[in-house]
């Protein structure tokens, strides 16, 4: 549909002197207004009403970018429809969907395909043999899990089909400030993942200090950095407290290094330097508060029936926190930053909760919170401006309270620097969208669909490449680890998979610009990135879980995109849609020029369908998607 210039013009003189001076073209003011079409099908008015502009399906788009694990067309009409308040309002009212249970339910399915599948391989291999008790107890022995894998499957099955995006969004923000790792002891245990991932997200709308609380009691965290059986010092027997979970709970979840003014900027001393927060032996008092935790339950076994402190962390249950074993903690005074007195003779856990009290009220974590959420919604560089107001929020909820992370959410999302067009024009602005967030927004971008190789065998028959029965939307995640460097809980590090402040080589450097992501964004992982791209839209192949050997039913997870085959008849709808969908409105003249060349270079054998993943697969790729301005 076009309308021709000249329509629009004329329709402007013939009536421009008897606008009002607030009138303008898109604002609705278009009473007394007529205007015609050259397309007899086109409706005219909606060039002065402003129904028929695409800005708000764009500004929709570019919102559900910072805000949600990804999207659809249809949510981005939605959106668009109600308002970004009114969404924030209803996400923050949905019901957390956790993961533990979730993981529960898929490994009990998975233990019964287990089982299923190796007694059949026994009755072929022993016809006519029993299967006797004895027979299930060596099958038992065989299965291992559940294990960081079915923590993987939880994870993509609620990320794909919940609602409650952005608690999502932020439970998987604070997984990279609050890190623990499948790349560790834990891996063996889904159990870790699942309920440590659950603590995120019940508080991701809650209190900051009731989350470090959790964390610091969670056994994962424990094990992960080594306060777990933390003993006491006994200098006859050269024991002395791990500083492990000191040293990070100041330096990544609290406090940083530096003393920090509420815009995120350093305060300097009188010489102009930067001032240390805290210094080694800050730590080793800080140290003694956290000494004396051990397992608050113990997994069904054998050998110990009643938890104790030292107990082999493989018989903890990680379900349960951790209590604190009062012989094996540190008695005496300590002064945390040489300002904080804990009084001796207190129990452990008041010595825990005063310390937390003391870190959680300090001047510095809000500012500190503030920057990274900014990097893990919006963008990299942040203002102090913009540092200042989300601190703010932090510091003061607007009711009293210091450390709603729903106000800092809030605060974050609706920010002018988040939401102004000013703001896109601004050359320090914009973020490279983590691969992960790249995987899920594309997942959740159409419907998906399933598929099975004729490679399976069932009950003896060769089965063609049908479509699934049992659709599950299981991704392993240790595939995409490998490819890109990023997975949910995957950091290689405490450090996560990058620092807030991490500068590449080159331009950033030079402006002094940081740019966290390109960390993991090399020669390897962005060829893998690409090949991903490939693989999913001309292999059809999104990604699978490894249970295919055992219920080959699951098949290969792909993507459904026939809705969009009409357009590849009208290219340029295509693009416009493509552009709102991923592009966020921003698709630039040079990559839709590309897009327009890959069209015309099509020969006619190449079908609809290849010619629209082509399409697609190109914008991708392009800065236009994987850079989020």
């Amino acid at each position: 549909m076009k309308k021709t210039i000249s329509n629009i013009a004329i329709g402007i003189l013939l009536l421009g002197s008897q606008l009002p001076a607030q009138s303008y073209i898109g604002a609705g003011n278009n009473q007394g207004i007529t205007i015609a079409a050259s397309d007899d099908n086109a409706s005219a008015e909606k060039t002065l009403d402003g129904s028929g502009l695409d800005a708000p399906l764009m500004e929709a788009s570019r919102f559900l970018s910072h805000a949600a694990m990804g999207y659809d067309a249809a949510e981005v009409e939605r959106i668009a429809s109600m308002g970004f308040e009114a969404w924030i309002d209803e996400q923050l009212n949905i019901a957390p969907n956790y993961l533990t249970p979730q993981m529960e339910s898929i490994w009990e399915e998975i233990y019964g395909w287990n089982i299923d599948y190796y007694t059949r391989e026994y009755q072929e291999q022993n016809p006519g043999a029993p299967i006797t008790e004895e027979v299930l107890e060596d099958f038992d022995d065989e299965i291992f899990g559940p294990w960081a894998v079915d923590f993987h499957y939880a994870w993509w099955q609620n990320t794909i089909l919940e609602r409650d995006q952005l608690r999502q969004r932020m439970a998987y923000a604070l997984s990279q400030i609050l890190v623990i790792s499948t790349q560790s002891s834990l891996q063996d245990d889904a159990v870790s993942f699942t309920g440590y991932y659950d603590i995120l997200t019940q508080h991701a709308f809650g209190n900051y200090r009731d989350l470090l609380y959790d964390v610091t009691l969670s056994p994962s965290m424990g094990i992960y950095l080594s306060h777990y059986n933390n003993p006491r010092e006994i200098p006859e027997e050269n024991l002395h407290p791990d500083e492990n979970y000191a040293r990070e709970i100041m330096q990544l979840f609290s406090i940083g290094l530096y003393e920090l003014n509420n815009d995120g900027t350093r305060k300097k001393d009188v010489d102009g330097n930067d001032i240390p927060t805290y210094r080694n032996d800050d730590i080793k008092e800080l140290a003694k508060v956290f000494t004396g935790l051990g397992a608050g339950a113990v997994m069904e076994n054998p050998w110990v029936d009643v938890p104790f402190f030292g107990m082999d962390v493989y018989l903890a249950d990680k379900e349960a926190t951790m209590v604190m074993y009062e012989p094996f903690h540190e008695p005496g005074e300590k002064i945390l930053l040489g300002r904080e007195i804990i009084p001796a003779g207190q129990s452990g856990m008041t010595d825990i909760n005063q310390a937390l009290d003391f870190l959680f009220n300090h001047d510095n974590v809000g500012p500190f919170l503030a920057r990274q959420l900014i990097q893990r919604f919006v963008k990299s560089n942040p203002t102090p401006g913009y540092i200042d107001r989300v601190a703010s929020a932090f510091n003061d909820n607007g009711s009293g309270e210091r450390g709603d992370l729903k106000a800092v959410v809030i605060a974050i999302l609706m920010d002018e620097e988040a939401r102004s067009c000013e703001a896109l024009q601004d050359d320090r602005n914009g973020i490279l969208i983590e691969p992960m967030i790249r995987t899920t927004q594309i997942v959740k971008a159409f419907p998906l669909s399933c598929y099975m190789d004729s490679i399976h065998v069932v009950n003896g028959d060769t089965l063609d490449r049908i479509e699934c029965t049992e659709k599950r939307y299981w991704l392993n995640g240790i595939d995409r680890r490998n490819a890109i460097r990023q997975s949910p809980l995957g950091a290689p590090s405490v450090f996560n998979f990058y620092l807030p402040d991490h500068q590449p080589v080159g331009e950033f450097a030079m402006r002094d610009m940081v740019a966290p992501e390109f960390k993991i964004h090399d020669s390897s992982t962005s060829i893998n990135y690409i090949n991903i791209m490939h693989a999913t839209l001309f292999w059809n192949y999104l990604g699978s879980s490894w249970e295919t050997e055992y219920k080959p039913q699951l098949g290969v997870l792909t993507m459904d995109t026939d809705a969009l085959l009409p357009l590849v008849e009208e290219p340029e709808e295509l693009y416009n849609y493509l552009d709102i969908l991923f592009a966020r409105g921003q698709l630039t003249d040079s990559t839709r020029a590309i897009l327009r060349e890959f069209v015309d270079e099509q020969p006619d054998w190449v079908d609809a369908q290849r010619r629209l993943r082509g399409v697609m697969m190109l914008l991708l790729i392009s800065p236009d998607y994987t850079i989020l301005k």
